[in-house]
């Protein structure tokens, strides 16, 4: 018996929606790869590739994915194009989620980077699980880096003195884990807390470091030297 089609008839709740995903690199090879891998995940559709800047604007136009996976550099342009293709879509598409997947690991990278808007930064050594785990937090509105990336943005960023007296502990504590990339629920199984708790405190931390996304808030803390 289809227990799917049981269920709906039943009354019972459809599956969600999948997460839709545009890729962006000006190698078709490695979108093919990346497509082939998603897509054996229920809860992942591709539904747009594109090799250059130009093509990746129309591409999510016409896809209105929730998440695009972006590669910095895009056919024959400079390291950076990528830097405006997503500027350009945070501008165009503000609840979209830019996660960026390149080879480069340079410390400024990742914090240009989180200032053109994207939500995360993984490089293409990443494991499978990995990238997989990223699309998902990054479709959730939860920023998402592999360890590299998140220590490239303690590295490279420094602001004066410390302020401690601006976050509690606690709120310390989750920070340091959202610049980890964890979700909710991670933080609050690391730190012993309930998930409703760890909210309240992202909510808090965010209010005081005067952001409106979880990314921006770890690049907040870094540059007042927070973390």
């Amino acid at each position: 018996m289809n227990t799917a089609r049981t269920s709906s008839r039943n009354g019972g709740s459809a599956p969600p929606a999948p997460i839709r995903i545009v890729l962006v690199d000006d190698h078709s090879i490695m979108r093919q790869g990346l497509r082939a891998v998603l897509e054996r995940e229920d809860d992942l559709r591709v539904v747009g590739e594109a090799g250059s800047p130009a093509d990746a604007i129309t591409a999510v136009d016409a896809g209105r994915p929730h998440v695009v996976l972006l590669d910095l550099k895009l056919a024959s342009g400079p390291q950076t194009d990528g830097l405006d293709v997503c500027r350009r879509l945070c501008a165009a598409h503000p609840g979209i989620g830019v996660l960026v997947l390149t080879t480069f690991a340079e410390d400024r990278l990742v914090v240009e980077s989180v200032q053109a808007g994207a939500r995360g930064y993984v490089v293409k050594d990443v494991d499978t699980t990995e990238l997989v785990r990223a699309i998902r937090a990054v479709s959730r509105g939860e920023s998402a880096f592999d360890a590299r990336s998140a220590s490239a943005m303690v590295r490279s960023l420094s602001g004066g003195m410390p302020d401690r007296e601006r976050l509690t502990h606690r709120e310390l504590d989750v920070l340091r884990l959202l610049a980890r990339g964890l979700s909710n629920r991670a933080i609050g199984a690391e730190l012993f807390i309930s998930e409703t708790t760890v909210k309240f405190h992202v909510g808090n931390l965010m209010r005081k470091l005067m952001v409106s996304r979880r990314a921006e808030a770890v690049y907040a803390a870094t540059k007042l030297g927070l973390l």
